[in-house]
């Protein structure tokens, strides 16, 4: 899942808190000392072995890309599944399960399979196993959350609205080669195509609606990576064996379990061996350093939390966006709210430093990102956040402390956070009593923290006690923000929509933004825009960490996670 996205990721990665990424584009080092590094290379590889990869939330057991919704099944995914194409260091796409050439009027990509690559059943990958999934995803009764990834096609909304039985733009040339015809030239087409084949004959005979929930899905997987799953225990582990027959050549580790275990056993499980790699959280990583025979790799990269505000609602049918609530329409209000917080502040206590303040929603790490002189910083300033608000009308009229609006009429704000680690709880109230302190009465949505799943369905359906909730994202390898942010994107949460902000994105992905010097200044534009309007509250970009014992080697980690080549992975004891 080297997009990442928006997926989970877009849902599931908000989750962690610590998101990574690569400073340089070589595999990093963390915080070794000299002496340990060159320990960890002196030892030979074993034939075989055992690696255990940690995870603190349990996986949902949905084993295919086109359905998953978890962090933790995502990640089992990296092990089990390949793509058509892959990402590099750079955040450059490069071939993988095919090759492609372009037509000159930059609507049709034509894929070049390799031969010979096998899926774990022992059947061939074909083109018809590419067809089948972006035909799947593009069906009416396709219940899972990925349409996003194949509208673009050419016919493909004509099927999803039931007025076509297959898509348009799909033409099989033979076993090995098939053409992508697109509705609009776009920069960014062949990052937005869905990259997941699904083995058409392993799904024979089930309806789409039924997919999600079938065995082939949930108990009997069948993908084409290096690691096939060989057994479930749900709410403890998976354990995955290697898989000979891989197409790059026979994975050195025997097999790799993912085991679920407690957040506050974490540091206790990686310094006995009973955990081989885990991402860990910021207040863990004192101890461990203290730990000769484990690294810690820090990094920074593609994700970055924030504050969402609630606009409007979605329609579902119709896949739009409408901004129908009027309560954060005042810019001024908004540029209040994020005067109110000491960022830098809530970063040092319950991040342990580990994040960097920004007052944008583009990760540093891409090249796009504009320089922080061209943008408003925001710096904590409870005082300027007071006068914001009594300049756009909000005054304490009854004396209790809080402001109403210009109206008169009270005022208040329902925050919502999901549960999680210790510090969810601490951060939440933090934010909480930032905005009381300024006279912005704000209390915490549903009285507690909220359930992680149950979260994600308040956000998605638009549920009122969200007036104003903490997210994160884990933005994937292209920077291009208009899955999470154009006016009518599934997951703008916010439901944030504004005429200039879609004028941008679109300009950002047509013909002139192939000048990249010319993209980057689109892009700039754009964030400009966000950091002027903040329909959104951009809180801080966070860290990747990883704790890693030092037996295990040929972990390579980029700004997209962490499982690059794990078929590489090996053992030293």
């Amino acid at each position: 899942m080297k997009k990442k996205s928006f997926w989970l990721i877009s849902l599931l990665l908000v989750f962690s808190m610590f998101l990574a990424a690569c400073n340089s584009g070589n595999e990093t080092s963390g915080n070794e000392k000299d002496g340990d590094k060159e320990e960890a290379n002196t030892g030979e590889p074993v034939e075989g072995g055992k690696v255990t990869l940690a995870v603190t939330t349990a996986p949902e057991g949905v084993f295919e890309a086109a359905y998953y919704r978890s962090a933790v099944d995502a990640q089992i995914l990296e092990f089990t599944g390949d793509e058509i194409y892959q990402v590099n260091d750079d955040l450059e796409y490069e071939p993988d399960l095919a090759t492609w050439e372009i037509s000159e009027d930059k609507l049709t990509y034509t894929f070049k399979f390799k031969e010979g690559v096998k899926w774990h059943n022992g059947e061939e990958l074909t083109v018809e196993d590419w067809q089948f999934a972006l035909e799947t995803m593009a069906d009416p009764d396709y219940d899972g959350e990925r349409f996003n990834y194949v509208e673009g096609i050419k016919g493909a909304k004509a099927k999803k609205d039931g007025k076509a039985d297959s898509i348009e733009g799909i033409k099989v040339i033979d076993d090995y080669t098939i053409a992508i015809t697109f509705e609009e030239m776009k920069l960014n087409n062949l990052e937005n195509l869905w990259s997941h084949p699904m083995p058409k004959k392993h799904f024979e005979g089930i309806a789409v609606a039924d997919l999600g929930e079938s065995e082939q899905v949930r108990t009997n997987p069948v993908g084409l990576g290096p690691f096939k799953v060989k057994s479930v225990k749900p709410g403890e582990y998976v354990e995955l064996e290697k898989f000979a027959d891989y197409y790059k050549g026979e994975p050195k580790l025997d097999s790799v379990v993912v085991k679920v275990i407690d957040a506050s056993v974490a540091n206790g499980a990686l310094q006995n061996g009973e955990v081989d790699i885990m991402e860990v959280i910021p207040n863990q990583v004192e101890e461990l350093e203290k730990m000769n025979h484990i690294t810690v790799e820090e990094t920074t990269g593609v994700g970055y939390s924030y504050i969402g505000l609630r606009f409007g609602h979605r329609d579902q049918e119709a896949r739009t966006n409408k901004d129908d609530i009027d309560k954060f329409k005042n810019k001024d209000l908004r540029h209040a709210l994020l005067y109110a917080i000491d960022r830098q502040a809530m970063i040092d206590a319950f991040l342990s430093g580990k994040g960097k303040v920004f007052n944008t929603v583009i990760p540093s790490t891409f090249w796009i990102a504009a320089d922080e002189s061209e943008l408003t910083q925001y710096e904590y300033n409870p005082e300027k956040a007071k006068e914001l608000l009594a300049g756009a009308g909000y005054k304490d009229v009854d004396g209790d402390g809080f402001v109403e609006d210009p109206d008169g009429e009270p005022f208040s704000i329902s925050f919502g956070h999901y549960a999680g680690n210790a510090t969810f709880e601490g951060r939440s109230q933090a934010i909480i009593q930032s905005w009381n302190d300024i006279g912005v009465k704000t209390e915490l949505a549903t009285g507690s923290l909220i359930e992680f799943n149950l979260y994600n369905d308040m956000k998605t359906e638009d549920d009122e006690a969200l007036e104003a909730f903490f997210g994160s994202w884990s933005t994937g390898s292209d920077p291009d923000p208009s899955g999470l942010w154009a006016n009518n994107a599934e997951w703008n949460f916010g439901r944030w929509v504004n005429e200039e902000n879609d004028k941008l994105l679109n300009e950002a992905l047509s013909e002139k933004a192939f000048d990249k010097d010319y993209r980057k200044e689109v892009y700039v534009e754009w964030q400009k825009l966000f950091n002027e309007e903040i329909p959104a509250i951009p809180l801080w970009e966070n860290l990747d960490l990883y704790g890693i014992n030092k037996r295990l080697q040929g972990v390579h980690i980029n700004a997209v996670g962490f499982q690059t080549n794990t078929h590489e992975w090996y053992v030293t004891e």
